[in-house]
């Protein structure tokens, strides 16, 4: 038992500063990779309807577009393409990507269980995608998912078929060829992609070209998002003004966010980011101090209960000509000994178990997601960058230094019960019961 709890304690020296280190390289990733994707968005305006910004009904605003959640209802509001075609007449704009977006018919329900009794929830299965099928704007934006894993990225010019996420082929049991039924249509699976989130919740998402989506929706002629891209840097807000006196004028009802309105969200999710990173590092700092302690409190009274128990041992010893030195040598070995087990044990579980131990004992840096800015998330990929998972790793110098810290301690701990049985009188110690 006391291996095992002197292992634990190791574990924790070896997986919260491993804990640390993922979390930084974690929070470092998300500046690169938000650096990188400013620099291809500056001249990027997102024009919106309310359901491409979240659009359900009695939800807190802010909620990102998607399949909504259990117990919630889209608000279906398009912009007519008459509009658009207003829009693209704004001088300073290169281009305009449109998108289609809309909810399965079928739902699924879930059941919750609260204190005030059950509740069936329901939402759509999946959320249709409706995008341009234009070679030079897929090449030049973001227009489609880039991770597929089975088949192949939609192209220009497909009709009747259809690219889709992964957790749609385990809900449907369906692969690639094969046929879906999307709005009493059947569509051929071209391919097959990862959603951003690993999580059970994942939206499930059909793309699609947008006739084929506004056909079978009976809404031809509609848009419920555009990307708007400016000439350079200089057009975007003057366009942006335009644009939202448009809203105005015919009561659209668009949102309209343009790089610098992006930043200031990011900028103070990066910020709540760091300031996590701080309390994590300010607690992993705490949790190896009381782990540093518990392990020399550990070998300590242990020891010391060793002392004890061998009082007898100790007289016999000095009594056939131990000295001080011998005793006290053979007790401080001894700590050394448990102490060089235990760093093994915890090695194994620091190593095996450091993503569980880090994760149950440090505040996690991996808060941010795509849908906290409120935006699209289509034009602007920062969802990558903000939803990755940390992966905790212990390295080769960090167990080293874990294992002789341990060692280290025993001996430290082993050092007061050992000058004590030393110091016992062999008389005393052979009379002891």
């Amino acid at each position: 038992m006391v291996i095992i709890a002197l292992g634990f304690s190791m574990a924790i020296m070896i997986s919260i500063p491993a804990g640390i280190l993922a979390s930084q390289e974690s929070y470092n990733s998300i500046i690169s990779n938000m650096q990188e994707e400013t620099n291809r968005t500056a001249t990027l305006i997102e024009v919106s309807t309310s359901s491409g910004r979240g659009g359900f009904s009695g939800m807190p605003s802010g909620t990102s577009s998607g399949t909504p959640p259990f117990g919630f209802e889209r608000e279906e509001v398009f912009i007519n393409e008459t509009i658009v075609g207003e829009i693209r007449t704004i001088e300073g704009i290169k281009d305009i990507v449109e998108f289609f977006e809309t909810s399965s018919e079928e739902t699924t329900s879930e059941t919750i269980s609260t204190p005030r009794g059950d509740f069936t929830m329901s939402r759509p299965v999946y959320t249709i995608m409706g995008v341009s099928l234009n070679s030079s704007l897929i090449d030049s934006y973001s227009v489609l998912p880039t991770d597929i894993i089975v088949g192949r990225n939609l192209q220009e010019g497909d009709t009747g078929v259809v690219l889709i996420t992964s957790n749609i082929t385990d809900y449907y049991e369906v692969g690639l060829g094969d046929e879906i039924e999307i709005y009493g249509e059947s569509f051929t699976i071209v391919g097959i992609y990862e959603p951003e989130s690993e999580s059970s919740t994942a939206s499930r998402e059909v793309y699609m070209s947008i006739s084929d989506a506004q056909i079978i929706t009976g809404n031809t002629g509609n848009v419920s998002r555009l990307d708007v891209y400016a000439e350079n840097d200089s057009y975007v807000e003057e366009i942006a003004d335009v644009i939202e006196t448009y809203s105005e004028a015919y009561d659209l009802g668009l949102y309209v966010t343009t790089y610098n309105d992006r930043m200031e969200t990011y900028q103070t999710m990066l910020n709540n980011a760091e300031s996590t990173l701080s309390q994590t590092q300010t607690v992993a700092f705490q949790e190896i101090v009381i782990a540093i302690g518990a392990t020399s409190l550990i070998v300590l009274f242990t020891m010391l209960y060793t002392v004890r128990e061998r009082t007898k041992e100790i007289g016999v010893l000095k009594a056939i000509g131990f000295s001080k030195g011998n005793v006290m040598s053979q007790f401080m070995l001894e700590g050394i000994m448990i102490s060089l087990i235990a760093g093994v044990v915890g090695v194994v579980i620091g190593i095996v178990g450091a993503p569980l131990i880090s994760s149950l004992l440090l505040p996690s840096v991996n808060q941010l997601s795509p849908q906290q800015g409120g935006f699209s998330g289509q034009a602007i990929n920062f969802g990558t960058a903000l939803s990755q998972s940390v992966t905790v790793s212990p390295d080769l110098q960090t167990v080293l230094l874990a294992f002789g810290a341990v060692v280290l301690l025993g001996a430290i701990g082993s050092l007061y019960p050992a000058w004590r049985a030393s110091r016992t009188s062999p008389m005393e110690a052979l009379r002891y019961e």
